[in-house]
């Protein structure tokens, strides 16, 4: 069982586990239902929305790293909040990331919280961050915010977990390639006490 809190939780084989990489999945997800989309957007979309029709799962958990502001490397932070950090239609008259006439707020809000975990909103986006400049998000990657939608309008409960490999600084990258391989013991350490 998967332990949400003290309200809910879910079978490991109702469970859908999504990540972008298998480094970031490891082999310590060889046991459960496991997806690995491919990297950003619209491959973390094509991916989930097959995945869904295919197996039906009861809840998604997305698991993965991502670059965080305030956070310390290594930390889990639990996503309940979702912005599409690469949406800019500003120039037509929108707000900043807004998607222009789409009915879906600027933040996205969904996902499950999960105790013991500290929140973040995910800013999600195609492209690496490495100078990050905007206060409207603390947890940075590039597939959350479409899985986020996709369970929310399938009506699926969601969970997502975010592993902090870097400060999505100048050090980013050669930050990310050392952590990544570390999310998923930590993941597991978290998911299956």
């Amino acid at each position: 069982m998967i332990k949400i809190n003290n309200q809910t939780t879910f079978a490991v084989e109702d469970t859908l586990f999504v990540f972008a990489l298998d480094s970031e999945a490891g082999k310590a997800f060889d046991h459960t239902q496991k997806l690995i989309t491919g990297i950003g957007k619209v491959s973390a979309a094509i991916e989930l929305t097959k995945e869904i029709i295919r197996k039906k799962p009861k809840l998604i958990v997305n698991l993965g790293s991502a670059g965080g502001v305030g956070f310390h490397k290594g930390e889990i932070i639990c996503c309940t909040q979702f912005i599409q950090r690469d949406m800019d239609a500003q120039g037509l008259g929108f707000k900043k990331f807004e998607t222009p006439l789409s009915n879906i707020p600027i933040v996205l809000e969904n996902g499950l919280k999960m105790d013991g975990v500290e929140e973040g909103t995910c800013g999600s986006g195609d492209s690496f961050e490495m100078n990050h400049i905007n206060t409207e998000y603390n947890v940075i990657d590039m597939e959350a915010y479409p899985l986020a939608l996709i369970a929310m309008q399938e009506n699926i409960p969601f969970l997502c977990l975010k592993y902090i490999s870097d400060d999505a600084g100048s050090d980013a990258a050669d930050d990310w390639s050392v952590q990544v391989l570390l999310a998923s013991e930590a993941f597991k350490k978290l998911l299956f006490k």
